[in-house]
């Protein structure tokens, strides 16, 4: 396993303590020092790395997705806003400023729970700059980064990074005006009339639904005996699920899934296909959004169309921005979710038994599976709009800060044994889905989905298991999503029940 190279670099704020662990700074020197793997070969939770697809070069710290890579374009502006009061503030292992040093991004992909494990260790703040020289500073301990995510200097807006510092994506007006890219009071406003909409009854009132669309497709495969769980479960079900909650109609679904597939999957050898899809789906969603004005349904577009705050309203932008976010973060999120507790389970055999023998504990076991192995390892790019202090480090106005969730929730700062998958962990605090203000709208969504999934799918096929040695799992080549590409499983025939 490649271990994390770390590299010295120039103390900030005074003289630096190397992690604040009481070595001194000099001896870490400027030039190269190697912090050895602590957890040996494999990953921190004792598996060893899945195989990385084969491919012609490695992303970057920032990798873009899909979506982003189909319409990026540099972005340079600088508006920044007065500052608000401080939130992130050093802590005492931190007062005397700790050395930053630069991330080795290959490290990074191929174990990334025992590079993060050796990077908390040596700092809390470190320096990421990928192969196009764009720098970012990477955060990786609990408290730093609950506190950063919460705190208002720092901003989501990209209109607020330093000019020629960010080189991000440039959406179209119809999909510019959406949560991810807003600070308030703009936030505020938009989330206040969406959760109008996006009600926890709503929510419930899903499950069913979910239940049966997961029986029917666990239905469609049953008697094969072996399946790609991504292609034939995990990635079918969100997709309908969120078509269900928006009112897609039947006839539509199958071209809706199409273009979804090629800027979630995009095939390289095929790029055009992308933007293609980008053009049908803004089309598709517009006259989406104008049937349901004329001829409301009992869906959540139509009540965000109908939704009100005093005289205010969502615009046609927002609702087509909505309705893209709806579609990615909800839908890309939780099929890694799905996936990557499916995996887990199935390489944990005693906690799989103990989710056989009593499927009540998947109500909580959801909340583990984000702390321990999350769809999301790093939350959206942030700018401060003023230097700010992480962890003893003085960051920047306007450079780009990566909060890394995936680090966070294994620091042992806050989470005992936290390599260890606890299906009964209490009061975990997990970071998996975000914190403050940007917490991810769709989290209830994202949990009962996950939840009803895992339950369907291990009362159904009693004998589940990993498709080896024939057909290992495959990880996505990714610091930005943490997901299969691919999740092979067998089962007997003779052991299903319920279909």
């Amino acid at each position: 396993m490649p271990r994390a190279a770390v590299d010295g670099a120039r103390p900030v704020d005074g003289a630096a303590m190397d992690g604040g662990h009481g070595r001194p700074a000099s001896q870490a020197g400027a030039g190269s020092a190697r912090i050895a793997d602590p957890h040996g070969p494999g990953t921190a939770g004792g598996r060893p790395p899945l195989p990385l697809p084969a491919r012609g070069h490695r992303p970057g710290p920032l990798d873009p997705g899909p979506l982003e890579s189909v319409v990026m374009q540099p972005t340079d502006e600088s508006t920044a806003e007065p500052a608000a009061e401080p939130t992130v503030e050093p802590t005492a292992e931190h007062a005397a400023g700790p050395t930053v040093q630069s991330v080795d991004v290959a490290a990074l992909l191929a174990d990334p729970y025992g590079t993060y494990a050796a990077l908390r260790e040596a700092a809390p703040v470190h320096r990421m700059t990928g192969p196009d020289g764009r720098p970012a500073w990477l955060v990786t301990r609990y408290d730093d980064v609950r506190r950063a995510l919460a705190d208002p200097r720092l901003s989501l807006d990209r209109r607020n990074a330093l000019p020629g510092s960010y080189s991000g994506l440039s959406l179209p007006p119809a999909l510019d005006a959406n949560l991810l890219n807003m600070d308030p009071p703009d936030h505020t406003r938009l989330r206040r009339l969406v959760v109008k909409a996006f009600t926890p009854a709503r929510v419930e009132a899903l499950r069913a639904p979910v239940r049966r669309l997961a029986g029917d497709l666990l239905d469609a495969v049953a008697a094969d005996g072996r399946a790609d769980l991504m292609a034939a479960y995990a990635g079918p079900l969100p997709i309908a699920v969120i078509c269900d909650l928006l009112g897609v109609p039947q006839r539509d679904r199958r071209d809706f899934r199409e273009w979804t597939d090629a800027l979630i999957a995009p095939d390289p050898g095929q790029p055009h296909r992308a933007k293609e899809a980008v053009g049908s789906l803004m089309r598709f969603v517009a006259a989406l959004i104008e049937g349901k004005r004329a001829e409301p349904g009992d869906d959540l577009l139509s009540d965000l169309i109908a939704v009100r705050d005093g005289g205010d309203v969502l615009s046609p932008d927002e609702l087509t921005s909505l309705v893209f976010l709806l579609l990615f973060a909800g839908y890309e999120n939780t099929v890694h979710l799905i996936a990557n507790a499916v995996l887990a389970l199935l390489e944990h055999p005693v906690l799989l038994r103990e989710v056989r023998s009593d499927p009540d504990v998947l109500a909580t076991a959801v909340e583990e599976f984000m702390r321990w192995d999350g769809p999301v390892p790093l939350a959206i790019r942030r700018f401060p709009l003023q230097d700010v202090t992480i962890g003893g480090v003085v960051v920047p106005k306007g450079e780009t800060v990566l909060l890394s969730l995936a680090s966070a929730n294994r620091d042992a700062r806050q989470f005992p044994d936290p390599d260890r998958l606890d299906l009964r962990r209490e009061h975990s605090g997990q970071l998996g889905l975000g914190h403050g203000i940007h917490h991810c709208l769709g989290a209830a969504l994202a949990r009962m989905e996950t939840e009803t999934a895992l339950a369907v799918l291990f009362e159904r096929l009693e004998d589940l298991e990993l498709d080896l040695p024939k057909a290992p799992p495959v990880r996505r080549e990714s610091l930005r999503a943490r997901g299969l590409k691919s999740l092979p499983v067998r089962w007997s025939a003779q052991k299903r029940t319920g279909f």
